[in-house]
Parts: structure tokens; sequence; C-alpha cells
């Protein structure tokens, strides 16, 4: 899908925001719930290029269609038989800092692997589902398609090709602030930060799985 529409629009609906040095040198992450429900965006004044800007946008958004059918079905699975809701006000205050602290020493460790360039270690984090979607020669196609990539003549055919160039420069250096509960084993992993007008901006970074006694990124 094409991404110059949707941001030219926020662009012109929070010019407001940024002054015209930021204009010159901004630098947005977008993110979309996997619902398509919230859209999370950031933006600050920063010297990086546009190719960056473009890498992290389509970090989120390369592999959206398709994956929550994938998801879905496999959640329809593990809940067949079960009628009950989680009740996010069920998680008591321990288990929500304790949960927010793994999560944050998995997000740190994380950081470290990508930052070393390890491709097999960062596979290892990753669920056997998301993988395949990021694997796909569709998604691979319509990542390499993306501006930022044929501008820069990069054309991905393996996933370690997708971990290179799209994953090691937009994700080598992130923050857990928050974490919101889905389940009592899957939650977002979001970072906190505030626009030029003060207001809370939340970015989801990852949604995770607690598996046993390890986290796995499932989005």
């Amino acid at each position: 899908m094409s991404l110059e529409k949707p941001l030219l629009t926020w662009l012109k609906h929070n010019e407001n925001l940024y002054d015209n040095q930021d204009r010159q040198n901004l630098y947005i992450i977008v993110n979309i719930d996997k619902f398509g429900q919230k859209v999370y965006i950031n933006h600050m004044g920063n010297k990086k290029t546009l190719i960056l800007i473009t890498l992290a946008i389509i970090l989120v958004f390369s592999c959206k269609s398709g994956a929550e059918t994938t998801r879905e079905r496999g959640t329809e699975g593990r809940n067949a038989g079960r009628n009950d809701v989680f009740d996010p006000t069920r998680v008591s205050q321990q288990h929500y800092t304790s949960t927010r602290d793994e999560v944050r020493g998995f997000i740190e460790n994380l950081n470290r692997i990508i930052t070393s360039r390890n491709y097999e270690q960062w596979k290892s984090c990753l669920s056997e589902e998301y993988f395949e979607e990021i694997s796909s020669q569709k998604n691979l196609q319509e990542i390499s398609a993306q501006p930022a990539m044929r501008t820069r003549r990069i054309v991905l055919r393996t996933p370690e090709d997708y971990f290179q160039y799209v994953v090691v420069p937009s994700r080598a250096d992130l923050r857990v602030d928050d974490i919101e509960f889905v389940s009592m084993n899957r939650v977002k992993a979001f970072t906190i930060t505030h626009n030029r007008a003060g207001e809370e901006v939340r970015l989801r970074l990852y949604d995770l799985e607690k598996i046993g006694n390890s986290w796995t990124i499932i989005n």
C-alpha cells in the first residue's frame, strides 16, 4: 500500500506541531495496532535522511496484510471451547510491574542482538508464524518496491536481507515505557513520548507472547 497520501494528510493537519526547521528534518514513525483501530505517530526534529524515515514506516506496514488472519486462526484454535473474555483489570499491579520488567529486559537484549547484526539470534526471538510472514516473497517484494529501497537499489530476496536493510537501521535502540495486556501471557509494548504540544504519544513497538519462560515477538 502507498503511504504517501496518509502521511501527507497527517502532516497537513498537524503542521502547527512543528516549526520550519522540523519541516525539513521531520522524523516520523507510524504504528497501527493489529486491529487497525489505533494509529500511533511520533515525530521529532532530526537530521537523519528520509531513507531512514521510510525504513521505520516500512517495518510497521510491511507485514500487516495477511498477518491478522494467521494470528486470529491461531487464537481461535487456542481458545476453542472457551467463552470467557480477558479482563485487563484482573491484572494485579505486582504482575504488571514484573511483566513490564521482563519485557524491558527482553527488548534490551533484542537491541543488543540487532546492534551486533546477529541474524540467527534475532530470528530466534520471533514466533514461527511471524517469521513466515516477513519471509514471504510477497512481503519482500512489497518492501523492495518502496521508494527508500528503490532509491538505494536494494532488492530484498531473503529474510536475512530484511533483517540487514530494514530491522537493523530502525530497531536497534528501542525503549519500553509501558505495556498493555491482551491476555495473561500476551502484551503490547510501548514507548511513550510527547509531541510539541505536550501531548502524550504512544508508539507500539511489538506484540509479544510468553511461551513457557520466554518472550516471543508475534508482531
